[in-house]
């Protein structure tokens, strides 16, 4: 082949976005961000991008954040505006899937392409630092006097500590239906919110309240995890009497209609990235899990989480 009919059929390729991943490391990919700034999908986000930048696979990363809806709308945009590109990608994660089982949006994830689930991190409960309750057992006592008097705050409805507040309320005898949950557009307005003290208790990853509660601007009373995370004295809801266990994960999406080549591509891509220094950095400053899985695997587990937690959030009076 001629080299300028090589140089022209390469074009074609990459304007296609079928170029193999060797050939690809100039990629300039979007990343929709489903939520405010200052939460775990932001993190997670940029947290991705620069790594996909460190290991060479992509030149640039822009960054589109879209909260509200326990992601919905970001999903609504990212299906209605990427549909067949190949640079596109979106991070999500277990409180979407809370959020389309109680919201039903107009758009379905599965109307987008599944790359790779990236970390899993349990859930932290926190109290305001003024506030006059000291532990779990305070609020507990609290909310079984009046279930109301009880503000929790933290994602959108249907997030992991939405569950994890109405599993609680259910196991301590109190009606889930009756917890009153606050819920925010992102990790940034939940925080300001318990710092503000407008909620009594707040909940969300450990990595988003690491820096209050080592500050002692926030007090951590319970964390969802079956055992006690490493390096971080704060006791389980188990260890308390509480028996409830929940875990977030998030991970990554393509857009809707990209081709078979053009997601083994980005799961490539991807995968890549998580072996980068960068993300190695990411995953210890933010006490991250991992939890890689690519490919039919992860399409699975989303399918499996799906009906995992419609079954808690109906046995805990949520739907």
């Amino acid at each position: 082949m001629r080299r300028d009919a090589f140089l022209k059929s390469m074009a074609t390729l990459a304007a296609a976005g079928m170029l193999p991943l060797s050939a690809r490391a100039s990629a300039n990919l979007k990343m929709m961000i489903p939520a405010n700034p200052g939460g775990g999908w932001d993190t997670t986000g940029r947290a991705l991008g620069k790594a996909m930048q460190d290991a060479g696979v992509a030149s640039s990363v822009s960054y589109d954040n879209k909260g509200g809806a326990a992601g919905a709308i970001g999903l609504a945009q990212f299906v209605n505006g990427s549909k067949g590109d190949p640079n596109a990608l979106m991070v999500m994660g277990a409180v979407m899937l809370g959020g389309i089982i109680t919201g039903k949006p107009p758009v379905t994830l599965s109307q987008a392409t599944p790359l790779a689930r990236l970390t899993s991190e349990y859930n932290v409960f926190v109290l305001p630092a003024n506030s006059p309750h000291k532990t779990m057992k305070d609020v507990v006592e609290q909310m079984k006097k009046d279930p109301g008097s009880i503000k929790w705050g933290g994602g959108s409805r249907g997030s992991t500590e939405h569950i994890a507040a109405a599993m609680i309320a259910r196991e301590v005898g109190v009606d889930p239906a009756k917890i009153n949950y606050v819920a925010f557009r992102g990790g940034g307005e939940a925080t300001a919110a318990i710092l503000g003290g407008n909620v009594s208790i707040g909940g969300s990853g450990y990595s988003e309240f690491a820096e209050y509660i080592n500050s002692g601007k926030m007090r951590a009373i319970a964390v969802t995890s079956d055992k006690r995370l490493k390096g971080i004295e704060v006791p389980t809801l188990k260890e308390q009497g509480i028996n409830v266990v929940i875990g977030n994960w998030r991970g990554v999406y393509g857009a809707p209609g990209i081709n078979a080549d053009q997601r083994k591509a980005l799961t490539e891509m991807v995968i890549k990235a998580t072996k980068s220094k960068a993300w190695s950095d990411a995953m210890e400053k933010n006490n991250w899990t991992a939890a890689l899985m690519a490919g039919p695997e992860f399409e699975k587990f989303v399918d499996d989480e799906f009906a995992s937690l419609r079954a808690v959030m109906v046995k805990s009076g949520m739907v």
